[in-house]
């Protein structure tokens, strides 16, 4: 998955922001649409997006799992249009997250994730693929028996050169 701990939101801000250092006092960061690099501040809301999460009924689902269904429901493309209309906009957002919670998710908030969406599809910062769990587990498996095997031989060895 992808990591988002090093790409920014800041309040007041448009797009998001690639974080290039961490000074005394500020952060200095590289906009993702202009390139432009600027220091931020103490007093600058600055949140990392693998902190956001979208409330829904049940539970907050972190912004890597919206950026996934999204990813999911255009088959790995960008979105091909950000609509201003508000009700095509909750349509599609219910369609990718059908529990979001209508009443503390704005308008303003589904705009910007899409928004977002794009921005880092552009950068080519997603990478949804993952390993096959049982993939992983046969290669854990391969290692724990190798190690046995090598521990076997070694005592094998040390009881051969006691003798």
């Amino acid at each position: 998955m992808m990591n988002l701990s090093e790409i920014l939101a800041i309040n007041g801000k448009t797009g998001l922001f690639k974080l290039i250092s961490k000074g005394k006092n500020n952060f200095i960061v590289e906009s993702l649409i202009d390139r432009k690099r600027t220091p931020t501040f103490p007093h600058d809301s600055v949140s990392a997006l693998d902190n956001i999460a979208i409330f829904t009924y049940e539970e907050d689902i972190p912004l890597t799992e919206v950026f996934k269904a999204i990813y999911t429901k255009e088959n790995g493309g960008k979105l091909p249009e950000i609509s201003k209309d508000a009700e095509k906009l909750k349509r599609y957002f219910e369609e990718v997250l059908p529990n979001y919670d209508k009443e503390r998710v704005y308008i303003q908030n589904i705009k910007k994730v899409l928004l977002w969406y794009n921005l880092l599809h552009d950068e080519n910062l997603f990478d949804f693929t993952e390993e096959p769990e049982d993939v992983e587990d046969n290669t854990k498996n391969e290692k724990i028996n190798k190690n046995a095997e090598t521990e076997i031989a070694d005592k094998i060895a040390q009881e051969n050169t006691d003798i």
